[in-house]
Order: C-alpha cells, then structure tokens, then sequence
C-alpha cells in the first residue's frame, strides 16, 4: 500500500527523521529552467569526496543545472569516475574537469588496513576493496590529475585541474602535477 508523505509525518509530529526532513525540503525547492537542459549549462564535470561537509554547490555557486557532481570516498580517480567522467563527456558534452579532495579526509587518515577492518567488523563481512587511501593529501590529488589526463575514454583532457578545499579556513587551492607547475 502506498501512503503519502504527508499521512506518514503527520501535521504535530515531533520527531521528523532526515529522509522526511529532506522531503519537504523538496516540496519548496524549485529547479528553474537551467536544471531543464540535459547537458550541464557550463559544461563542467566536479569529481569531490562525499564528506557531508563539502558543499560543493554553495562553495562553487552552482545552481542546479550547472554542472556534473561526482563524488566519491575521498574524490578519488577510481574506475566507477572514470566511467561517469567518459559518459559525461561523451554523452553530456562536458569539457572541464574539477577535482576538489579536502582536508581531514578519512581516506587521508586510516590506513587502507584499518578501514578494511572497520568494514568488515561493522558489515560481519570481510572487506577488501581497494579504496585509495593516501598519506600525501596534494600528491593523491596529483594522482587523479594525472589518472585523468591520460584516461583515452575522456574527449576532453586538457582542461583538467585540481583543488585543495580547506574546510577550516572555507579556500580551496590550485594543486598542479608536477609537470604542469606554473613557472
């Protein structure tokens, strides 16, 4: 049986959960005529982590319709991005790349062994999936730069640049490869 969300809330309820929060959020959101069009207006892909407090919107003044937001465990370069990237790209007509990671980041912090066992304690399952953990935060970023720019599925690699987002002091910072460093 299907139960509408107001009938499921109830007008006097106390306690809303998240879920019914971001539901009514939903009724007073309008996406304007941008978020009409298929391809993002500015044709610009974002790979960023899915840490809840990087609000990639609000710190980029995206509007929806703007842009592509792939996010991930730490913003990495992984195999599923690149995937999203090629069909972004090839399908969606974007031409740049963004690439925000950030500080304290979880994959940053652990070791890809304790993340493993912190999965496989909380699952009941063992876990071995490889997750890009890094001990050096602008060196990750410079990985992914580089994963990208050589990625023979991305139409358009020449416009690829990466971020460090500072979550203390809200400034994100220009990260260049090694053999891309402005002189």
């Amino acid at each position: 049986m299907l139960v509408s969300h107001q009938q499921r809330v109830g007008v006097n309820s106390l306690a809303v959960d998240a879920i019914d929060q971001v539901l009514m959020n939903s009724r007073l959101h309008y996406l304007g005529s941008a978020a009409r069009i298929i391809e993002p207006v500015r044709h610009l892909a974002i790979l960023t982590c899915m840490d809840a407090r990087v609000d990639v919107s609000a710190l980029l003044g995206l509007r929806p319709g703007d842009a592509h937001v792939i996010r991930n465990a730490g913003g990495r370069a992984s195999t599923d991005t690149v995937r999203a990237l090629a069909i972004s790209q090839a399908v969606m007509h974007t031409r740049e790349v963004m690439v925000i990671h950030h500080t304290e980041c979880a994959l940053g912090r652990f070791s890809q062994a304790q993340l493993d066992e912190q999965i496989s304690a909380a699952s009941g399952h063992h876990f071995a999936e490889e997750l890009g953990c890094f001990t050096d935060p602008i060196g990750a970023i410079a990985e992914d730069l580089e994963r990208l720019r050589a990625c023979p599925y991305l139409p358009a690699r020449d416009k690829i640049r990466g971020f460090m987002y500072d979550l203390a002091s809200n400034l994100l910072t220009e990260v260049f490869a090694p053999d891309r460093a402005p002189h």
